[in-house]
């Protein structure tokens, strides 16, 4: 079995290859892990790989398939998990030192109903320190190498995810997005990464961000995400902001197509810098929408002129709570996130409630806008990817700890629980991938879902794969 493709394989042709014994389970494994291998060293996109147990849960799923046992619909078929996601049989990080070799007592609930369809863990994907930054490196793991171009940033907290469906480790990649994270890492990497509606996919133990994380699929194809969104969406007892309905048939619905919705777009959303490169590819992606029936307009967004004083407040603000961790472990944080826990130490309960305050209606002006239309197309990020060991790009302002001045277009939908894709629109002319943001009503998931495999059938990008 080639094991320079085999990890390009979708998720749904693998599973079915397999659930008709044309592949082997084993031999599957055996061919991905050489890959990986081969290629992880450079990449980095594992923060922990558990090859032998990924081996031999591949021999289960082989002698399950004559032993009359259930077959699920992801029986055999690779995954990760982020390391911010707890995990009972491998260690739980963080991207940090002060974590280094943490062991949960349990699984969260993506990675046990991700299990339960019979899906293969391979291992935990790298993050930033504590998911604080949108630059693909941490001192517990160093920098995780965007594919396309070593050295240079595969995006956020969700970086090892994103680099790891770009490098072919297989099609199933759970992220976590709490100001973009999925959709940076899809914007750098060149792949498919949908940050679900709040509360679609359970997850525990809840965080004190202010109810801002969402968990979703990265993925090389739009199927794979309407795939793994239908196995780990649902309500769950442990977390009581799940939504009450269950997961949607979002396969069996995906290709209704966007004839006749209402599409705005909107290049800077007001208020980003957007690169010149950047900018006309996302132009020319939105236009593609009228060759589908959509109506596509380019619209102002007036609620937008509040969310770059938000976004900084609160990202700083709920990064206070490591602050317990600096009289032992400064030296070996971040120093930017160190810079960021520093600048709200003085900020307090009257001025963080006044800004709730201020943030619920902000929420409420992204609502009522989106009464008038039923999907907008953004950028999913202003610069295309540059190198990791730095925060900002040669071009633009430095800053202590400011990354979020290059990723003004994915925050505004975590405070709403709006869903939102990222879906790759072209490359710059230095060969690196740029996406874009097509994000949808609240709750209408499969919605966005749909916009996306339309534009995927236009533009299709799962066969470009990085020369590695």
């Amino acid at each position: 079995m080639d094991s320079k493709s085999i990890g390009f394989m979708p998720a749904a042709e693998l599973a079915q290859l397999i659930r008709t014994r044309k592949i082997s389970p084993v031999e599957y494994m055996s061919a991905l892990l050489a890959r990986i291998a081969e290629l992880e060293p450079k990449v980095n996109a594992f923060a922990y790989l558990d090859a032998d147990r990924a081996m031999d849960d591949a021999k289960k799923a082989e002698a399950a398939l004559t032993s009359g046992a259930r077959i699920g619909l992801l029986h055999g078929v690779p995954a990760t998990i982020k390391d911010h996601s707890i995990t009972k049989d491998m260690p739980t990080q963080h991207g940090s030192k002060i974590f280094a070799g943490h062991q949960p007592a349990e699984d969260t609930q993506v990675v046990s109903r991700l299990r339960d369809e019979g899906a293969i863990i391979l291992g935990k994907t790298t993050v930033p320190e504590f998911g604080w930054t949108g630059v693909s490196r941490s001192p517990l793991t160093g920098i995780t190498s965007n594919p396309w171009k070593l050295g240079y940033n595969a995006g956020a907290s969700s970086a090892g995810a994103g680099a790891a469906a770009a490098a072919g480790f297989g099609p199933l990649h759970q992220g976590g997005d709490g100001a973009g994270s999925i959709r940076m890492p899809a914007h750098f990497c060149g792949v498919f990464g949908l940050k679900p509606s709040f509360g679609r996919v359970p997850y525990s133990p809840l965080g004190v961000d202010d109810f801002s994380a969402h968990v979703g699929p990265i993925t090389r194809t739009v199927a794979d995400s309407a795939l793994m969104l239908q196995v780990i969406a649902g309500p769950h007892f442990l977390d009581h902001t799940t939504l009450e309905a269950g997961p949607a048939n979002y396969l069996a619905r995906l290709h209704d197509g966007v004839n006749g919705r209402r599409i705005a777009y909107s290049p800077n959303l007001g208020v980003a810098r957007v690169d010149p490169e950047v900018a006309s590819l996302v132009k020319a992606a939105a236009a593609r929408f009228e060759e589908l029936g959509a109506i596509v307009e380019e619209v102002a967004t007036p609620w937008a002129k509040d969310g770059p004083e938000l976004i900084r407040f609160f990202w700083s603000a709920h990064q206070t709570g490591l602050a317990r961790y600096l009289p032992q472990w400064e030296a070996d944080m971040d120093p930017g996130l160190v810079a960021c826990i520093k600048q709200s130490k003085d900020v307090s309960i009257s001025q963080y409630q006044e800004m709730r305050e201020r943030k619920m209606r902000y929420v409420e002006k992204i609502h009522r806008w989106f009464q008038d239309w039923d999907f907008l197309l953004t950028p999913s990020v202003s610069v295309a990817a540059f190198p990791a060991e730095k925060l900002m790009p040669d071009h633009w302002p430095t800053h202590p700890w400011d990354w979020i001045m290059w990723a003004e277009f994915s925050y505004p939908f975590n405070m709403s629980w709006n869903p939102a894709a990222s879906v790759p629109c072209g490359f710059t002319q230095s060969e690196l991938p740029v996406g874009l943001q097509i994000v949808g009503k609240r709750f209408d998931d499969l919605g966005v879902l749909q916009a996306s495999a339309a534009f995927e059938t236009l533009r299709p990008w799962a066969n470009k794969r990085p020369q590695l």
